[in-house]
């Protein structure tokens, strides 16, 4: 890339300071007009110190503050490229300076770099006249030093590209001077070096040349023809030489903004007066409307204070001999509160972790407001009570920062509304509203639907058989709520819990791995968990009691007499005993419990089953 074309590129001033944890840093830039696209104006990295692969790094944005993106930025390279060749005549018209202003926003953390990029003119117009003829009549006997105002050339150009000097075709009547004007501009006046004689020679055909001072040098001309009229006496004259008034902008269609008046002394014809512009820009014609016969001035189009803030018309005053006077007029544009203030996001973070720490940047962006004063001073304020809060930092940049924490469990996104308002009257406002969704964090355990569980099983029971479930609810959601489920190592009745049951790791339902004996364990407890997919993950546990209920499994067995016995059991009685003697009490027990380990006796058989009965409760033998 040929970097010839950078002129008096360099850093004109660099300030340092930090408002609420920002830097800005303000450099300029000249670049000549009309560059094709593509072309380079400079390396902001070596300018802005900063280090390679940082612009990406940090998300840099180049935020134009025109209606236009004129520029582009490399973020790999730092290359600031030209994105639309520029016309400054067509940016700035005829403003001295003609900047381009734009800003290089960094984050992370926020850093503002003011970009000037001064856009230099170079010889691209030539001087132009309105007219390729101009008629002027002037009387015999008008006085030498007679001056007659020309209209001058127009030329886009600033410095020294612009109109440098005139020149009229040599001539033995005439010569021209150039006076400056209140406002800085030249204003050529045609002088009257030597008396007319119609009879002698009725008209002259002069050239006038305006030359700029560019390299190579443009000119143009203009031919005036001189018709010289017989005696008219007095010339019109305007009651003031110079008229100033101000105008509101947007006035509406056909608004009386001025009446000039011109008299003339002469009678008849020759004091009749027609009003008409003279050497006026052609926009001033699509702008204003001027009364041939009365002088008013009123609104044809228009009035713009953000294009225009004043504007500066000669009136000419014709009578029907053809004499004419002159007078200026400088009309003020007063600023309306006609625009309403802008609102251009730069970046917004969306979703927003729900662990952001307080002052976490949530949205940068600017305003800016075309009115000026009180009409283009902006303040900005968030619609809801939230968890964010706006900060002013530099350039009329705002940030949309947390200021207490976050919980997704309770709001899962906010709608933002951010409102800002002019100071004009009556105010102007707009709002811009965006949609901020929080992400979620591991930060809940999975909770137990109850503080304990209980369940029952029956003994004898088939192995593998569905016992019962448990159930927990994690309010997070995705991975962070995903529940599983498993049994905490620990022993139940001196065996491993988990040879008693098993616990499916989706559902929570929990088995019994083998056949229980009601006589050998009536109750265990085990300690269930319930995991998150969180990272870390937490957990939290419950305990669950199974209780075995008993079956009717176990026959009595006979203690005394002792059951089984090899020998039988001989009870010795008084011969002559009466009846209801107590011979001997026979003891059983049962393995169950409950109604199944109740025991009744009876006799099965005797020799004479009238001598011997037996207590059904208490197994006693009378």
């Amino acid at each position: 890339m040929d970097h010839s074309f950078w002129i008096r590129k360099g850093l004109y001033l660099l300030f340092l300071f930090s408002l609420s944890g920002v830097v800005c840093v303000s450099i300029r830039y000249s670049l000549p007009e009309e560059k094709k696209s593509g072309s380079l104006v400079a390396n902001v990295l070596k300018d802005l110190k900063l280090g390679p692969g940082e612009l990406s790094a940090r998300r840099a944005q180049l935020v134009s503050k025109s209606n236009k993106q004129y520029f582009q930025l490399d973020t790999h390279s730092g290359n600031l490229f030209v994105n639309e060749k520029i016309d400054r005549e067509a940016l700035c018209g005829e403003m001295d300076s003609c900047l381009l202003l734009c800003e290089i926003v960094l984050q992370n953390p926020l850093n503002i770099y003011s970009i000037e990029i001064l856009i230099e003119d170079i010889n691209d117009n030539s001087p132009a006249f309105s007219q390729i003829e101009l008629d002027l009549s002037i009387p015999e006997n008008a006085p030498t030093n007679t001056r007659f105002p020309l209209e001058p050339a127009q030329d886009k150009d600033l410095g020294e590209n612009s109109i440098q000097n005139y020149t009229l075709s040599p001539n033995e009547n005439f010569d021209m001077e150039i006076q400056s004007g209140r406002n800085g501009k030249k204003h050529l006046e045609l002088v009257l070096e030597k008396p007319l004689d119609r009879e002698k020679k009725a008209q002259f055909g002069l050239t006038l040349t305006a030359v700029d001072g560019g390299m190579p040098q443009r000119t143009g001309t203009v031919v005036i023809k001189v018709s010289v009229l017989d005696n008219n006496d007095n010339f019109p004259q305007f009651t003031q030489p110079e008229y100033i008034v101000g105008l509101k902008e947007n006035s509406p269609r056909d608004t009386l903004v001025l009446k000039v008046e011109a008299r003339d002394l002469d009678f008849g014809s020759n004091a009749e007066i027609t009003y008409s512009f003279h050497q006026v820009p052609e926009e001033i014609r699509h702008l204003f409307h001027l009364h041939q016969t009365t002088g008013e001035i009123t609104v044809l189009g228009p009035i713009d204070y953000e294009k225009e803030t004043s504007y500066y018309m000669n009136i000419k005053a014709t009578d029907g001999g053809g004499f004419s006077g002159h007078c200026k007029v400088l009309v003020e544009t007063e600023d309306e509160n006609d625009n309403v203030p802008e609102i251009s996001v730069i970046s917004i973070t969306s979703p927003l972790a729900e662990d952001s720490p307080i002052d976490t940047l949530v949205m940068l962006f600017s305003v800016s407001d075309q009115d000026s004063g009180d009409n283009g001073r902006i303040s900005c304020s968030v619609g809801i009570q939230s968890p964010f809060l706006l900060k002013k930092t530099l350039n009329n940049y705002y940030q949309l920062v947390t200021q207490s924490p976050l919980d997704r469990e309770k709001v899962p996104e906010y709608n933002i509304t951010i409102t800002a308002t002019d100071q004009g009257s009556p105010r102007l406002s707009s709002r811009r509203t965006i949609t901020v969704l929080i992400s979620d964090i591991n930060d809940n355990s999975p909770v137990f639907e109850k503080s304990k569980y209980e369940m029952q099983v029956w003994e004898n029971n088939i192995p593998g058989l569905l016992m019962g479930s448990v159930h927990a609810v994690d309010l997070d959601v995705g991975q962070n709520a995903k529940v599983t489920y498993s049994l905490v190592p620990g022993n139940a009745s001196g065996a491993p819990a988990a040879s008693y049951i098993s616990i499916n790791s989706e559902t929570g339902n929990l088995y019994v791995l083998r056949s229980l004996d009601y006589e050998q364990i009536k109750e265990f407890q085990v300690r269930v968990r319930a995991s998150d997919g969180g990272s870390p993950p937490l957990s939290s546990e419950v305990v669950v009691r199974v209780m075995i209920l008993d079956e009717n499994d176990n026959a009595p067995f006979f203690l005394y007499p002792l059951q089984n016995s090899t020998s039988s059991c001989n009870e010795l009685i008084p011969k002559s005993v009466e009846t209801g003697y107590l011979v001997t009490k026979v003891v059983a027990v049962d393995g169950d419990s409950g109604q199944n380990s109740w025991l009744s006796y009876e006799l099965l058989k005797a020799t004479d089953p009238g001598l011997f009965s037996i207590g059904a409760q208490n197994g006693e033998i009378h």
